[in-house]
């Protein structure tokens, strides 16, 4: 028996029909699908259980009493450490907020929450320090910085300095000395991996919020507010989300060990990978913040030949000194730029530098980062070149 090569229609909710007159196809189909059926039903029989029997009688009684509560053990040494640390640093540690003027439909104007961070209290004098991004906005766009202590009065800040390179600022508040409680500083030189770490902080607005963690690796690199990497800075798995920025990373004795500042994360929020800056860094830029409101950068009073200049005048390595500020620290240390040679008119070539501390520098760019590197009152090596001469001096890194 044959079919003509009419095509079947499909209607919603039915199978196809055979053509009145002839056997159909989906008979077959149907009834395995029954049988499959009926055999899937008996398996869930008995693998699923039936449900019970629905409760009977009243729903409510008048007789139900609370639960015996189970009396708590002591905390042992770990949670009893964390407790007294946090109750220890609690009254130091602030929320920074930056505060905008906006006008609503009614033409009234009102106060709006900008951005928000965390910070803590350096000193008696109200000086607050928390990171410079935290504050950025209120500086690029006159905000106001509203500081709110732990006992939640709050006070509006006025800003000291800031270090883009090291995403630091200072700033200060007019609070009695009796509510400021001036944080512990301990020192990052001696820290190792795996050692305890806590942070305190206002992670998604949620003032004083504490976690805990290790120190995961040291001496890692960040990319700063400044467009300059920050070295030697402290990886830990302590729990740092948006609004810890700011807030202190602290050793199990409450001492300042970091300023946390940054977290990696695709999604925004912690993945266990956090950043803070070490205590290190920040005991001297936080007072040489106060003592001048800015970071002097490391100069040493010179400046350099344009390096395609250089190269065609047949120097392939190493960047050349052009001039020389007579009061700054190359100048003490002897170091010469371009010339003309009294004789002959003819300009003679200044010294060129091979080396900063060992590492080739073959680009003004790569000077400068060297030096960057280093601080106000650092001595370099410099390996240079004169009259086909190499030689190393000594030069005392200056500030500008």
């Amino acid at each position: 028996m044959s079919y003509d090569s009419e095509q079947l229609r499909y209607d919603s909710g039915h199978f196809p029909q055979a053509r009145r007159g002839h056997p159909s196809r989906a008979l077959p189909t149907l009834l395995a699908l029954l049988v499959g059926l009926l055999a899937g039903g008996l398996i869930l029989r008995y693998l699923v259980p039936a449900p019970g029997a629905v409760p009977q009688g009243p729903l409510h009684d008048p007789t139900a009493v609370e639960r015996e509560v189970v009396p708590s053990s002591a905390p042992d040494s770990d949670e009893v450490e964390a407790i007294e640390l946090f109750r220890k640093v609690k009254p130091s540690v602030v929320n920074v907020d930056t505060i905008a003027l906006v006008r609503r439909l009614d033409m009234r104007v009102q106060e709006q929450q900008a951005g928000t961070g965390s910070g803590f209290v350096w000193d008696d004098q109200g000086r607050i320090v928390t990171n410079f991004h935290v504050i950025q906005s209120a500086l690029q766009n006159n905000l106001t910085v509203r500081v709110v202590l732990a006992d939640r009065t709050v006070w509006d800040a006025r800003i000291i300095g800031v270090a883009p390179n090291y995403d630091l600022a200072v700033i200060q508040i007019a609070a009695p000395k009796e509510k400021l409680k001036p944080i512990t500083v301990g020192t990052s030189k001696d820290l190792e991996v795996g050692r305890k770490v806590f942070a305190i902080g206002n992670p998604y607005a949620l003032s004083l919020t504490m976690t805990t963690g290790i120190v995961s690796a040291l001496d890692r690199e960040i990319e700063s507010p400044g467009d300059r990497p920050i070295a030697g800075v402290i990886q830990t798995d302590a729990a740092i989300n948006p609004g810890n920025s700011g807030g202190p990373l602290l050793d199990k004795n409450g001492r300042l060990v970091g300023v946390n500042t940054a977290i990696a994360s695709p999604s925004g929020g912690n993945v266990g990978i956090g950043f803070a800056i070490p205590v290190d860094t920040v005991n001297p830029v936080v007072t040489e913040l106060i003592q001048r409101g800015r970071i002097l950068q490391p100069d040493l009073g010179i400046r350099l030949v344009d390096l395609r200049r250089l190269r065609r005048a047949g120097f392939p390595r190493g960047v050349m000194i052009d001039f020389v500020d007579p009061k700054g620290s190359a100048a003490q240390a002897g170091l010469r730029g371009l010339r003309t040679d009294p004789q002959t008119g003819d300009l003679l070539p200044g010294d060129l530098i091979l080396k900063v501390d060992g590492q080739s520098v073959n680009s003004n760019p790569e000077f400068a980062n060297a030096l960057a590197a280093r601080k106000v009152g650092d001595t370099l090596k410099l390996i240079i070149e004169r009259d086909e001469v190499q030689s190393e001096i000594p030069v005392t890194v200056g500030g500008v």
